[in-house]
C-alpha cells in the first residue's frame, strides 16, 4: 500500500527516459507505484528517476537494450532486487524507420523489428512469471496508428507495430485466467521528441499540417497517452483485455 492507502505495485516502463514512456512513468509514480525506468539511454533514465525521487516516489533507473535477452533478464533481476516483483509492464521502447520499401536492407528490417517487436516479446516474457505468481498483472504495449492504416516508406516499422498488437492479443487470451490483462495503446498525433526529430529530418509533415487531420484541432501530449495508460494499468481495468485503444484526437485511422 502507498501512504494514502492505494495499492502500490512495481511498474517497469521501457523507453521511460523520454516521450510517451517518461509521461507514463510519471503518472504511475503519482499514483503511488514503485517505478523502474528502463532505457538504452541510461543517463536519461537516471534523470527521470532523480526527479521522481525528488517528488517522493520510489524509483530505479536501469540501462538496457531491450533486444538483448541477457540484458533484459539482468535488468529485471535488478528491479526485483531493488523494488520487488514486476506486476505492471509498459513497453514503450521503440525505433522508427523511414526508407522506401525496395531500399530497406535486411539489417534495417531486423533492427526495427528487433527494437519494437522482439524487445516487447523479451520484456513480456521476463515479466510474466512475476505476474503469474502474483495472480495479478497488467501488460500495456504501445503501437502506432500506422499499424492500422499502413504508411509509405515505413514498412518495417508498420510491420513491427502490427506484430506488437497481435502479440498483445495473444497474451491477453493466454493469461486471462491468471488475473493478467494485456492491452495496447495506439497513439497518433502526439508531440514527442521522436516526432520532432522526424519532422526536423523532413520525414513527417509539420505540426500545423498534422493538426489539420486531427478533429480536436491540436496535437496530443505524452500526458494524453499516460492518462489512458494509468487506467489500463489500474485495479479497475480487470475486465478489459486484448483491446487496442486509439488515442488520437478523433482521427479515424
Amino acid at each position: 500500500m502507498s501512504e494514502d492507502g492505494r495499492v502500490s505495485r512495481v511498474a517497469l516502463v521501457t523507453g521511460g527516459a523520454s516521450g510517451i514512456g517518461e509521461a507514463i512513468a510519471r503518472h504511475l509514480a503519482h499514483l503511488g507505484h514503485r517505478i523502474a525506468v528502463l532505457d538504452l539511454d541510461e543517463e536519461g533514465a537516471r534523470r527521470v528517476v532523480e526527479d521522481l525521487r525528488a517528488h517522493g516516489a520510489k524509483a530505479l533507473a536501469v540501462g538496457a537494450d531491450v533486444t538483448d535477452k541477457l540484458a533484459v533478464l539482468e535488468a529485471f533481476a535488478e528491479v526485483r532486487s531493488g523494488l520487488g516483483s514486476v506486476q505492471i509492464l509498459v513497453t514503450s521502447a521503440g525505433l522508427v524507420g523511414f526508407e522506401p520499401f525496395i531500399e530497406i536492407s535486411l539489417e534495417s528490417w531486423h533492427r526495427v523489428l528487433d527494437v519494437n517487436l522482439t524487445g516487447t516479446f523479451l520484456c513480456c516474457q521476463a515479466a510474466l512469471p512475476d505476474m503469474v505468481e502474483a495472480k495479478w498483472g497488467r501488460i500495456l504495449t504501445i503501437s502506432s496508428s500506422s499499424a492500422s492504416r499502413g504508411s509509405p516508406r515505413m514498412a518495417h516499422y508498420v510491420a513491427a507495430k502490427g506484430g506488437v498488437i497481435t502479440l498483445t492479443k495473444s497474451l491477453a487470451r493466454e493469461f486471462a485466467r491468471s488475473g493478467i490483462t494485456a492491452n495496447n495503446i495506439q497513439p497518433s498525433g502526439i508531440a514527442t521528441p521522436m516526432l520532432r526529430g522526424s519532422q526536423d529530418a523532413g520525414r513527417l509533415p509539420s505540426s500545423d499540417d498534422l493538426v489539420r487531420s486531427i478533429p480536436v484541432g491540436y496535437l496530443g501530449t505524452g500526458d494524453d497517452i499516460a492518462n489512458a495508460a494509468a487506467f489500463l494499468c489500474s485495479e479497475q481495468s480487470g475486465f478489459i483485455t486484448g483491446q487496442v485503444l486509439a488515442v488520437n484526437g478523433g482521427s479515424l485511422v
